[in-house]
């Protein structure tokens, strides 16, 4: 069985329909973003969460509220004046990932070969661009699997961290695709999911959305790695990312880094499945990359009805970590399998 969809663009409202995500595994729910504002809300509130799908959510965002505007805006230059205005308002919404940006660009890009002509052809230039960009994100995940899958073998067992499954994309994921590609293939596998504190993507999303797929899947807590790495149960670690800085360090969910020095000290491949785009050649070194820091109560009183820490207690909670290019065996991409450094 098939993860359920996370998001797609309806036209005719328009909106953006996503999965609200903060309410799994409990409950399956849709909801309709119709404005900017929703948008970068369900993006920074994890609604809709994973690099891939903040990417094509924020480009769909931008459409959307566009679209929208078209019944007070009618003239092209105040029609460009809205359109980045939106779209720079929308790349604030969380700093680490570079898909955000990039989605944004794309549809940026678009707007720029269409804007001599009028602007309900310019919206619907930006509309075809915004389903071509989920279109291909569906496309490129897939060919990341297929890269990925023929690293497998029946009965490997594969620990994966926080989720870049079907939930964080159009469809398969990056670090699940391979492992949706292998099923496909009859190949059976043994997944263990990190539950990746403080949020649980491994535990309410990873976990569930394998699952549902029938795949053999055992959640573990995050310090529980080292004891079964140390048991021999784990083959290979497969993890996306957010962000690749040119020379191959690499911003993923924060535990990541920690995840990788113990593969190496178990002798245990370790790779990062991410589109080509998720490359930032502008970023010479991990160091560069911003660290998006949330909340404190994501910590101290998320999961519990009263406080799971002394209320004077600081808390240090940053999204993710920066794992160096030296402990990352290879880049599973649309491409192929890579290596850094990258050069355009």
């Amino acid at each position: 069985m098939k993860p359920p969809i996370t998001l797609y663009l309806d036209h005719d409202k328009p909106a953006i329909v996503i999965l609200d995500q903060t309410l799994l595994p409990q409950k399956i729910e849709y909801i309709s973003l119709t404005d900017a504002h929703q948008v970068w809300a369900a993006i920074k509130e994890l609604k809709v969460r994973g690099a891939p799908a903040i990417g094509v959510t924020a480009a769909m965002g931008l459409y959307v509220e566009m679209k929208h505007t078209t019944t007070v805006i009618t003239t092209a230059d105040s029609f460009a004046t809205k359109f980045n205005a939106v779209k720079t308002y929308l790349s604030t919404a969380r700093p680490t990932a570079v898909n955000l940006d990039w989605g944004l660009t794309q549809m940026a890009n678009c707007f720029e070969d269409n804007k001599h002509k009028s602007v309900p052809e310019i919206i619907n230039a930006l509309g075809i661009a915004a389903d071509n960009l989920a279109k291909n994100d569906t496309d490129i995940c897939r060919r990341i699997g297929i890269s990925g899958a023929a690293l497998l073998r029946e009965n490997m067992g594969v620990l994966t961290h926080c989720n870049a499954g079907a939930l964080a994309a159009t469809a398969y994921g990056t670090a699940l695709a391979p492992i949706y590609l292998a099923q496909e293939q009859g190949i059976n596998l043994r997944v263990y999911a990190n539950e990746t504190r403080p949020v649980l993507q491994g535990a309410r999303l990873t976990a569930f959305e394998l699952c549902h797929a029938g795949i053999d899947t055992t959640l573990i807590c995050d310090n529980m790695a080292a004891t079964v790495m140390s048991k021999g149960l784990i083959d290979i670690v497969l993890v996306g990312c957010d962000r690749v800085a040119a020379n191959g360090d690499t911003a993923n969910k924060v535990g990541t880094h920690g995840v990788a020095v113990l593969a190496k000290h178990f002798g245990i491949p370790f790779y990062v499945c991410a589109p080509f785009s998720t490359i930032d050649f502008a970023t010479a070194i991990g160091n560069d990359i911003i660290i998006e820091e949330r909340e404190s109560s994501e910590i101290t009183t998320l999961w519990y009805k009263q406080p799971m820490a002394p209320k004077e207690v600081k808390a240090f909670n940053p999204s993710f970590d920066v794992t160096p290019a030296n402990l990352i065996t290879g880049f599973i991409t649309e491409n192929g399998i890579l290596q850094p450094p990258f050069i355009t």
